[in-house]
């Protein structure tokens, strides 16, 4: 045996699936292992690549794996030491569907697949870990609490906005089946069935699954004669149970019942069958997780008549959020999906208030800003929006404009009763400062740019992150014309934007403390909106606008734009870019086991890890800080 497959074998052993192996096993797949150097920047695989015979194992630097959407290469996840990726020859016969690139100078062992198969077909735990998906991102896969955190790994259903929310959607299944032993009387089955109204019944021995008889069986096997009703259920069960682990997602459960031929799957403490039952999933579930599909829920917006329709289906999103963050799906494709529902909420408020108020006297254009303008609202936190309407004829216009105020007051309302609370700033379209003609917004828009500061106290920068929501294109494009004229040469505008930019609280303390709230009802709580996410949102505008990059709001995209614009400082927009994204992460996981906006975070609950996760986040603050002021003259708001 040479030294380096012993060193390789060594190494493997330390990390999932290949520490389910023998020694003599991982010795064996070591010994056909090739050892790859790559440089920074370096493909592993590309889209559309021919796939290899191949898997990888990162024994040292870090991979990236992106895929390309909207023309920009989004990273999906990094894969750090001990991690597995390019499992898609496992499962599929079409080309690589992502990139894997070195984002450093790295070492990967490529693992011949057809060495490691028969291991696989031999070792039910490495089977039922390949068929999870493997963990990646594995920063220590020493540590249970981070191996369990399952994030998207290198397979052939990362397809699209919808197909890849199906494929990571949660099901709820029937978590108290009917359970019976091999040697119970078919009859007495057959009535208990009847009884509780369900088609399925889980034959075990001691807990353990061993088959499972439905109603399929008993039409097939019982009514057509070929058994007596008088036998065991053992000789009509259909075995072995194919089973699963609890947070088996939709396509994968489709996926494994077409594979097996299959109607129901048994679901287990660990996903195989040695372990306790936990309940059953049957087709009959799979169509009902289909309702919360965002595709269906989109469908059932534009039909919904009253505002309890609109609450019902934002809830259901919020559980598409919910069991999407808990899977490590990559956060700006569960943010995609939710903006373009609450977009879909949004507008079917205005478009109710309309069908109650009778038709616009006038067209107008609705504007969101703020969080949902930049498609960043996971969570339920208030809504901030303003209304403009063409310009009209001097007599008409003030009851063209109690009419829009009715408009957006009834809008409002029902928004509230979906459970976008009102901006507490009344940054709302029902009131009449945010309320009117294009020629009011513009001269609004144009006085706040070119005098910023005391003279325009009600200036708020989120008022250039706005969308159009519902209404006229062409009072958008005239908004734009005025702010992006006003932004060049403007030095006063960002002598103000970066100064209430750099106002915001620090994070952390000179001693790299986090700092907390010191009195109050959040007392000892770190405020990761006001001081770590809003001076990226805050730096990230600001930087877009003063390049004159249009069309893009989400903070995420902008700092990806940013390092294309401005490629000398790539890397700190990267790194704000990621640091945004694991900052959202860690609000949004708050507000979900809260049930509240998540703004503010207990760090004593937090694990160590997560502690230093949330550090290291904050570390691209300081540099984008300096970016500011070495880019901005920074004099008269200081």
């Amino acid at each position: 045996m040479n030294s380096i497959a012993v060193q390789i074998a060594d190494f493997l052993k330390e990390y999932t699936p290949f520490n389910r192996l023998t020694t003599d096993e991982i010795l064996e797949i070591a010994v056909s292992i090739r050892v790859i150097n790559l440089e920074k920047n370096k493909t592993v695989f590309s889209i559309n690549d021919s796939l290899h015979d191949s898997f990888y194992v990162v024994a040292s630097g870090l991979i990236n794996l992106t895929v390309i959407a909207e023309a920009e290469e989004t990273i999906l996840t990094k894969c750090h030491e001990g991690t597995i990726f390019g499992l898609r020859p496992f499962f599929a016969k079409n080309n690589y569907m992502m990139n894997a690139k070195a984002r450093e100078e790295s070492v990967v062992y490529a693992i011949p697949i057809a060495v490691f198969r028969p291991f696989v077909a031999s070792n039910s735990d490495v089977l039922n870990l390949l068929l999870e998906n493997f963990a990646v991102d594995k920063r220590n896969a020493n540590d249970k609490e981070n191996f369990e955190n399952n994030l998207i790994s290198e397979n052939s259903f990362f397809t699209g906005q919808q197909s890849g929310m199906q494929f990571f959607q949660n099901l709820s299944f029937n978590t108290h089946p009917l359970i019976t032993t091999g040697n119970t009387v078919i009859k007495e089955i057959a009535q208990l069935m009847a009884e509780m109204k369900v088609n399925n019944a889980l034959i075990c021995e001691k807990n353990i699954p061993v088959g499972i008889v439905t109603d399929t069986d008993m039409s097939s096997k019982i009514a057509t004669g070929r058994f007596p009703i008088t036998d065991t259920v053992d000789a009509i069960m259909s075995y072995p149970v194919i089973t699963v682990s609890e947070n088996v997602s939709l396509a994968e459960a489709q996926l494994l019942m077409l594979k097996n031929n299959v109607t129901h799957l048994c679901v287990t403490t660990d996903g195989s069958d040695k372990t306790e039952i936990k309940g059953v999933i049957s087709e009959h579930d799979l169509i009902l997780a289909q309702a919360n599909n965002p595709g269906v829920l989109i469908k059932e917006i534009k039909r919904s008549q009253k505002a309890s329709e609109l609450k019902q289906i934002r809830s259901r999103l919020g559980d598409i959020i919910q069991s999407s963050i808990q899977k490590n799906i990559p956060l700006t494709h569960i943010s995609n999906i939710a903006s373009e529902v609450n977009f879909a909420i949004l507008k079917r408020a205005v478009e109710q208030s309309i069908l109650e108020l009778g038709s616009p006297p006038a067209r107008f254009a609705w504007f969101s800003i703020g969080s949902q303008a930049r498609k960043e609202q996971l969570l339920l936190t208030d809504q901030d929006n303003f209304l403009v309407f063409e310009d009209v004829a001097p007599e008409k216009y003030k009851e063209i404009k109690d009419y829009f105020i009715e408009l957006a007051t009834k809008a409002i309302a029902k928004l509230e009763k979906t459970g976008y609370t009102m901006c507490p700033d009344g940054h709302v379209a029902s009131n009449i400062i945010w309320c009117k003609s294009v020629s009011d917004w513009l001269k609004q828009f144009d006085s706040w740019m070119k005098n910023p500061g005391e003279k325009n106290n009600n200036l708020s920068s989120i008022f250039f992150d706005y969308e159009i929501i519902f209404g006229d294109q062409k009072i958008e494009d005239a908004l734009n014309t005025v702010v992006f004229e006003n932004v060049v040469g403007n030095t006063l505008l960002f002598d103000f934007l970066g100064n209430d930019a750099l106002r915001k609280n620090s994070p952390l303390s000179f001693f790299k403390k986090f700092l907390v709230e010191e009195e109050g009802p959040h007392k000892d709580k770190f405020d990761i909106k006001t001081r770590a996410l809003l001076p990226l949102i805050d730096g990230a505008r600001m930087f877009t606008m003063s390049y004159g990059i249009k069309g893009i709001n989400n903070t995420y995209v902008r700092f990806k734009q940013l390092a294309i614009t401005d490629s000398k400082h790539a890397e700190i927009y990267l790194d704000c870019a990621d640091a945004y994204l694991t900052l959202t992460k860690f609000r949004t996981l708050e507000g979900i086991k809260n049930d509240d906006t998540g703004q503010y975070i207990n760090i004593e609950e937090l694990s160590k890890i997560d502690r230093e996760k949330l550090k290291n986040a904050l570390a691209p603050m300081k540099e984008l800080e300096d970016l500011i002021k070495n880019k901005f003259q920074l004099t008269q708001f200081s």
